[in-house]
């Protein structure tokens, strides 16, 4: 068994990774990812033609998740600075829900943040979810992240409110946990 591992997109990944991402509009890891931004998915088309060049060929920042060598997830950052690329944050997706509570978000996000330490000159990462996402705020703290803010009632939900919920840990506590 290879495991848990991540890696860039390549071209010839990008028709299965739309199926198992994004052709089920009601998969179930929509109701957990920002559902309160009403994002559209792209459409088949939309993704190979444009999202993915955009987004996933060759970008060090969004990375396929595979178990076995089989694509289940993603995980992502983006600079919340901008140009000044200090203020990291990031973010994992696995797909299907047969796949989860199998560790493997646990594994990969690990994988990601140890990737993105050794990729940039940078002492924080930080992961930003809402507490409609129990799993995600478990996820963040069983992988040494410390819950650094928690802005009540911002998120608007399905006729209800929910907090904002940062996590984060520095590069040194990173270390001494590796």
């Amino acid at each position: 068994m290879v495991g848990v591992g991540i890696r860039q997109a390549q071209p010839e990944d990008l028709e299965e990774f739309w199926e198992i991402a994004f052709s089920d509009p009601e998969a179930p890891w929509t109701e957990l990812n920002g559902p309160y931004f009403h994002d559209e998915l792209p459409t088949k088309e939309e993704f190979l033609n444009v999202v993915a060049y955009k987004t996933w060929l060759n970008n060090k920042e969004h990375l396929l998740i595979t178990n076995d060598d089989k694509i289940v997830g993603s995980v992502s950052s983006h600079f919340k600075d901008g140009k000044l690329a200090k203020w990291l944050d990031i973010g994992i997706t696995i797909y299907d829900q047969n796949m989860w509570d199998k560790n493997i978000g646990g594994q990969s996000l690990k994988l990601f943040v140890s990737y993105l330490f050794n990729l940039y000159d940078i002492p924080h990462v930080g992961l930003t979810t809402w507490s409609g996402n129990p799993r995600m705020m478990h996820l963040a703290s069983k992988i040494g992240m410390k819950e650094e803010a928690c802005i009540r009632k911002v998120r608007f939900y399905d006729g209800k409110y929910y907090d904002s919920v940062q996590y984060g840990i520095l590069r040194d506590e990173w270390e001494k946990l590796q």
